[in-house]
C-alpha cells in the first residue's frame, strides 16, 4: 500500500497535464462560443479524488470586461467541455471544471517594469556619484 501512495501525486500531475493539453485543444477547435476568444490554459490543478479541477487561463485582451465575457462563456460551456474531455480521458472520474483567470503574467510584467525602473535610477545615481 505504501508503494502506491508515493506514485499517486505523480499520477495526479500527469493527469492534470493531460487535462491541460486536452482542454487547450477542445477550447481552440471545438468550442463555438463567441465570448471565448483566444485564451491560454496556464495551469490545471486536480484534487486527489479527481472530482474537481481548477483551470487557470489568460486572455489575449486583458481588460475586465473581456475577462468577464470569457469567464461567462467558459462557465456556460463547462458541461460541453467536460463531455468532450470524457471522450478523451480514460480515468474513472471526469473532474468538474472551475475556471479561474490567471493574473500572474500581468503581475510579472508590472514587477519587471518596476525592476527596470529601479535599475535605471540606480545606474543614474552611480553615474552621478
Amino acid at each position: 500500500m505504501a508503494k502506491h501512495s508515493k506514485s499517486i501525486p505523480g499520477r495526479g500531475v500527469r493527469v492534470a497535464d493531460q487535462i491541460q493539453r486536452d482542454l487547450a485543444e477542445i477550447i481552440a477547435y471545438e468550442l463555438k462560443d463567441p465570448r471565448v476568444g483566444m485564451i491560454t490554459i496556464t495551469e490545471v490543478q486536480v484534487t486527489p479524488d479527481y472530482a474537481h479541477a481548477k483551470v487557470y487561463f489568460t486572455t489575449l485582451v486583458d481588460n475586465e470586461q473581456a475577462v468577464q465575457n470569457t469567464l461567462s462563456g467558459l462557465h456556460k460551456a463547462a458541461g460541453f467541455i467536460r463531455g468532450q474531455l470524457g471522450r478523451r480521458l480514460t480515468i474513472h472520474t471526469i473532474p468538474e471544471l472551475h475556471f479561474v483567470h490567471d493574473t500572474s503574467p500581468a503581475r510579472g510584467m508590472e514587477l519587471s517594469k518596476l525592476i527596470d525602473e529601479a535599475n535605471a535610477t540606480r545606474s543614474g545615481d552611480s553615474e552621478q556619484g
